[in-house]
């Protein structure tokens, strides 16, 4: 009997791609489908019913987007990892993906092995937006300019929660990278890496390093 597996969930408009990903995803041995779902109110009754670890996403869907649900979800369960789904990498998905809450962006072309890397990756906490365009569209998700963010703390007092070097870290997890990329890019030990990460963790009260990250971009202070 399969054990601790990583629970999915799918929503997506088109039949063929929810059978397609649940062909695969079934396939490996640490995941499950739990359901699907064919618009955003449909997946957000299927998560509540569910509470799956993994959401995979649709953004263009009928009657409620893949946005909108990503949002309802997240407000309930802040814990669940949705990772967005779309055919076109357009600079506004990608961004309201990150102001959403989600922690990944994926196109549907990518290849199997990149979904599953995609969903375990997801699992263990870590950011997945790695597309072409990520790197302008979170530079400038970490720039909030309306009250969307609800920030209640100054910046100036949130970043002297940090040191320099936690800040540096916590850019790069932003980034999606993970603790021996991070180490490369500061030119710092893997083991340095994992010692900041503890900190920030502790110091934002996150569970993981996605929390950090949402963090980091609801409150604007990465820059």
């Amino acid at each position: 009997m399969k054990k601790n597996l990583i629970r999915v969930a799918i929503a997506d408009d088109q039949r063929l791609i929810r059978h397609g990903l649940s062909y695969i995803i079934n396939a490996q041995e640490d995941m499950e489908i739990v359901g699907e779902a064919a618009n955003g109110h449909e997946a957000v009754n299927l998560i509540k019913r569910t509470v799956p670890d993994v959401v995979l996403m649709d953004v263009q869907m009928p009657e409620c987007s893949g946005i909108d649900a990503t949002r309802e979800i997240l407000s309930i369960y802040p814990n669940i990892k949705v990772v967005i789904l779309t055919t076109f990498e357009l600079e506004e998905y990608v961004y309201d993906g990150i102001r959403s809450g989600a922690v990944g962006y994926l196109l549907k072309d990518a290849t199997p092995d990149e979904l599953i890397d995609a969903i375990r990756a997801a699992y263990r906490g870590e950011a997945i937006f790695r597309t072409a365009i990520a790197a302008k569209v979170i530079e400038k998700a970490f720039k909030p300019k309306d009250p969307a963010f609800n920030i209640k703390i100054p910046k100036i007092q949130m970043l002297e929660m940090f040191t320099e070097r936690e800040l540096e870290v916590l850019q790069q997890m932003a980034y999606g990278w993970r603790n021996e990329e991070v180490a490369n890019i500061l030119h710092i030990s893997e083991s340095t890496v994992k010692t900041h990460v503890h900190r920030i963790l502790q110091k934002i009260g996150a569970e993981d390093r996605t929390q950090a990250v949402v963090y980091a971009i609801r409150n604007g202070i990465v820059s």
